[in-house]
């Protein structure tokens, strides 16, 4: 079984300044003459971590990492202004040309692989490949599965304290009554909000309990900002039009990729991928068999590394032919 690449530093870092008041936190790992691949973080709102980079061959890529608008060391932290999908989308473009990079691969997990695919739908041209974990359709039945009637019934004790923190009088739109409490000026509810949220994510994302994941969603830190950002997309629809990627899935039929999806994700259900799959002929679905969403479990860990591997060979061998 595959697993992580050995830990790395990253050899540049970049602070860009896109729309007032955003700086996005970029840093280039691995080979500079590599294969440009772009790490694209889940939430909206998760950042970066230390494991994001071990995906990949450190001498065949060269791995650029960037904490999306208000996430991580991107400043201000946990800001909502000018922050939306289409935002994010043009910083991906930002970063490319800050780069100097004119093809890359996009790897993303759950909101990456959404981010990932608005983008090379936007952009074909600009993507050699996909690399796709735990798929994230973001339509509103997969935002009312996991806050609001469906994942529930699958963790009724971890849903009990989810729902604790919003009054009787407001679960019946439990995104929205977060969403209140996480804009609003007491720090104190912030905060709890924020970790409850969380704490509701983190622990739903692994098959097996994982203390592990649960402090890293948890961190006070990264909990605000993951909890005020998702809820800031998830009240305003993630700014798309309805089922707008699988609408849009034709335009990814030149572009290669591999969809790693674990049977048991509770966040994200198998129809997600199931669904992109069929629209993208070009794409390999591989579910895993005893995997959730997290990807750090396993299984995803072993698909996703013998993925970067395999992409690597195949375009290694498009330019031997194009040499």
């Amino acid at each position: 079984m595959y697993s992580f690449y050995p830990e790395i530093k990253p050899y540049e870092r970049h602070m860009l300044e896109v729309d007032p008041p955003h700086h996005l936190y970029v840093d280039e790992s691995g080979n500079p003459d590599g294969i440009p691949v772009l790490f694209v973080h889940g939430g909206p709102g998760g950042g970066c971590g230390k494991y994001d980079r071990r995906f990949f061959d450190p001498e065949k890529y060269r791995i650029i990492l960037f904490d999306q608008r208000g996430a991580g060391r991107s400043l201000p932290h946990a800001e909502l202004e000018n922050n939306t999908t289409q935002d994010l989308l043009a910083d991906m473009e930002t970063i490319r040309q800050h780069l100097g990079i004119e093809q890359w691969v996009l790897f993303g997990g759950s909101w990456g692989s959404t981010l990932s695919l608005l983008y090379a739908e936007a952009y074909p041209e600009r993507v050699l490949g996909l690399i796709l974990r735990g798929i994230f359709l973001c339509r509103r039945e997969d935002l009312l599965w996991f806050y609001q009637e469906g994942a529930n019934r699958l963790f009724p004790d971890f849903w009990e304290e989810f729902v604790h923190q919003i009054p009787e009088d407001e679960r019946g739109d439990m995104i929205s009554a977060y969403y209140k409490q996480l804009i609003g000026e007491n720090q104190i509810m912030q905060m709890s909000a924020a970790k409850n949220w969380a704490g509701w994510e983190g622990k739903t994302a692994t098959l097996k309990p994982c203390p592990d994941v649960v402090d890293s969603f948890t961190e006070p830190h990264r909990a605000l900002a993951l909890a005020r950002i998702e809820a800031h997309y998830f009240v305003n629809n993630v700014f798309l039009a309805p089922n707008q990627i699988l609408r849009d899935a034709h335009k990814l039929a030149n572009i290669p990729g591999v969809i790693v999806h674990g049977r048991y994700d509770v966040i994200c259900p198998l129809d997600n991928a199931y669904l992109l799959h069929k629209a993208w002929p070009n794409s390999e679905l591989q579910i895993i068999r005893e995997a959730g969403h997290a990807s750090r479990e396993p299984g995803i860990v072993d698909a996703l590394v013998r993925a970067t591997d395999e992409m690597a060979k195949r375009l290694n061998k498009t330019d031997d032919r194009s040499a």
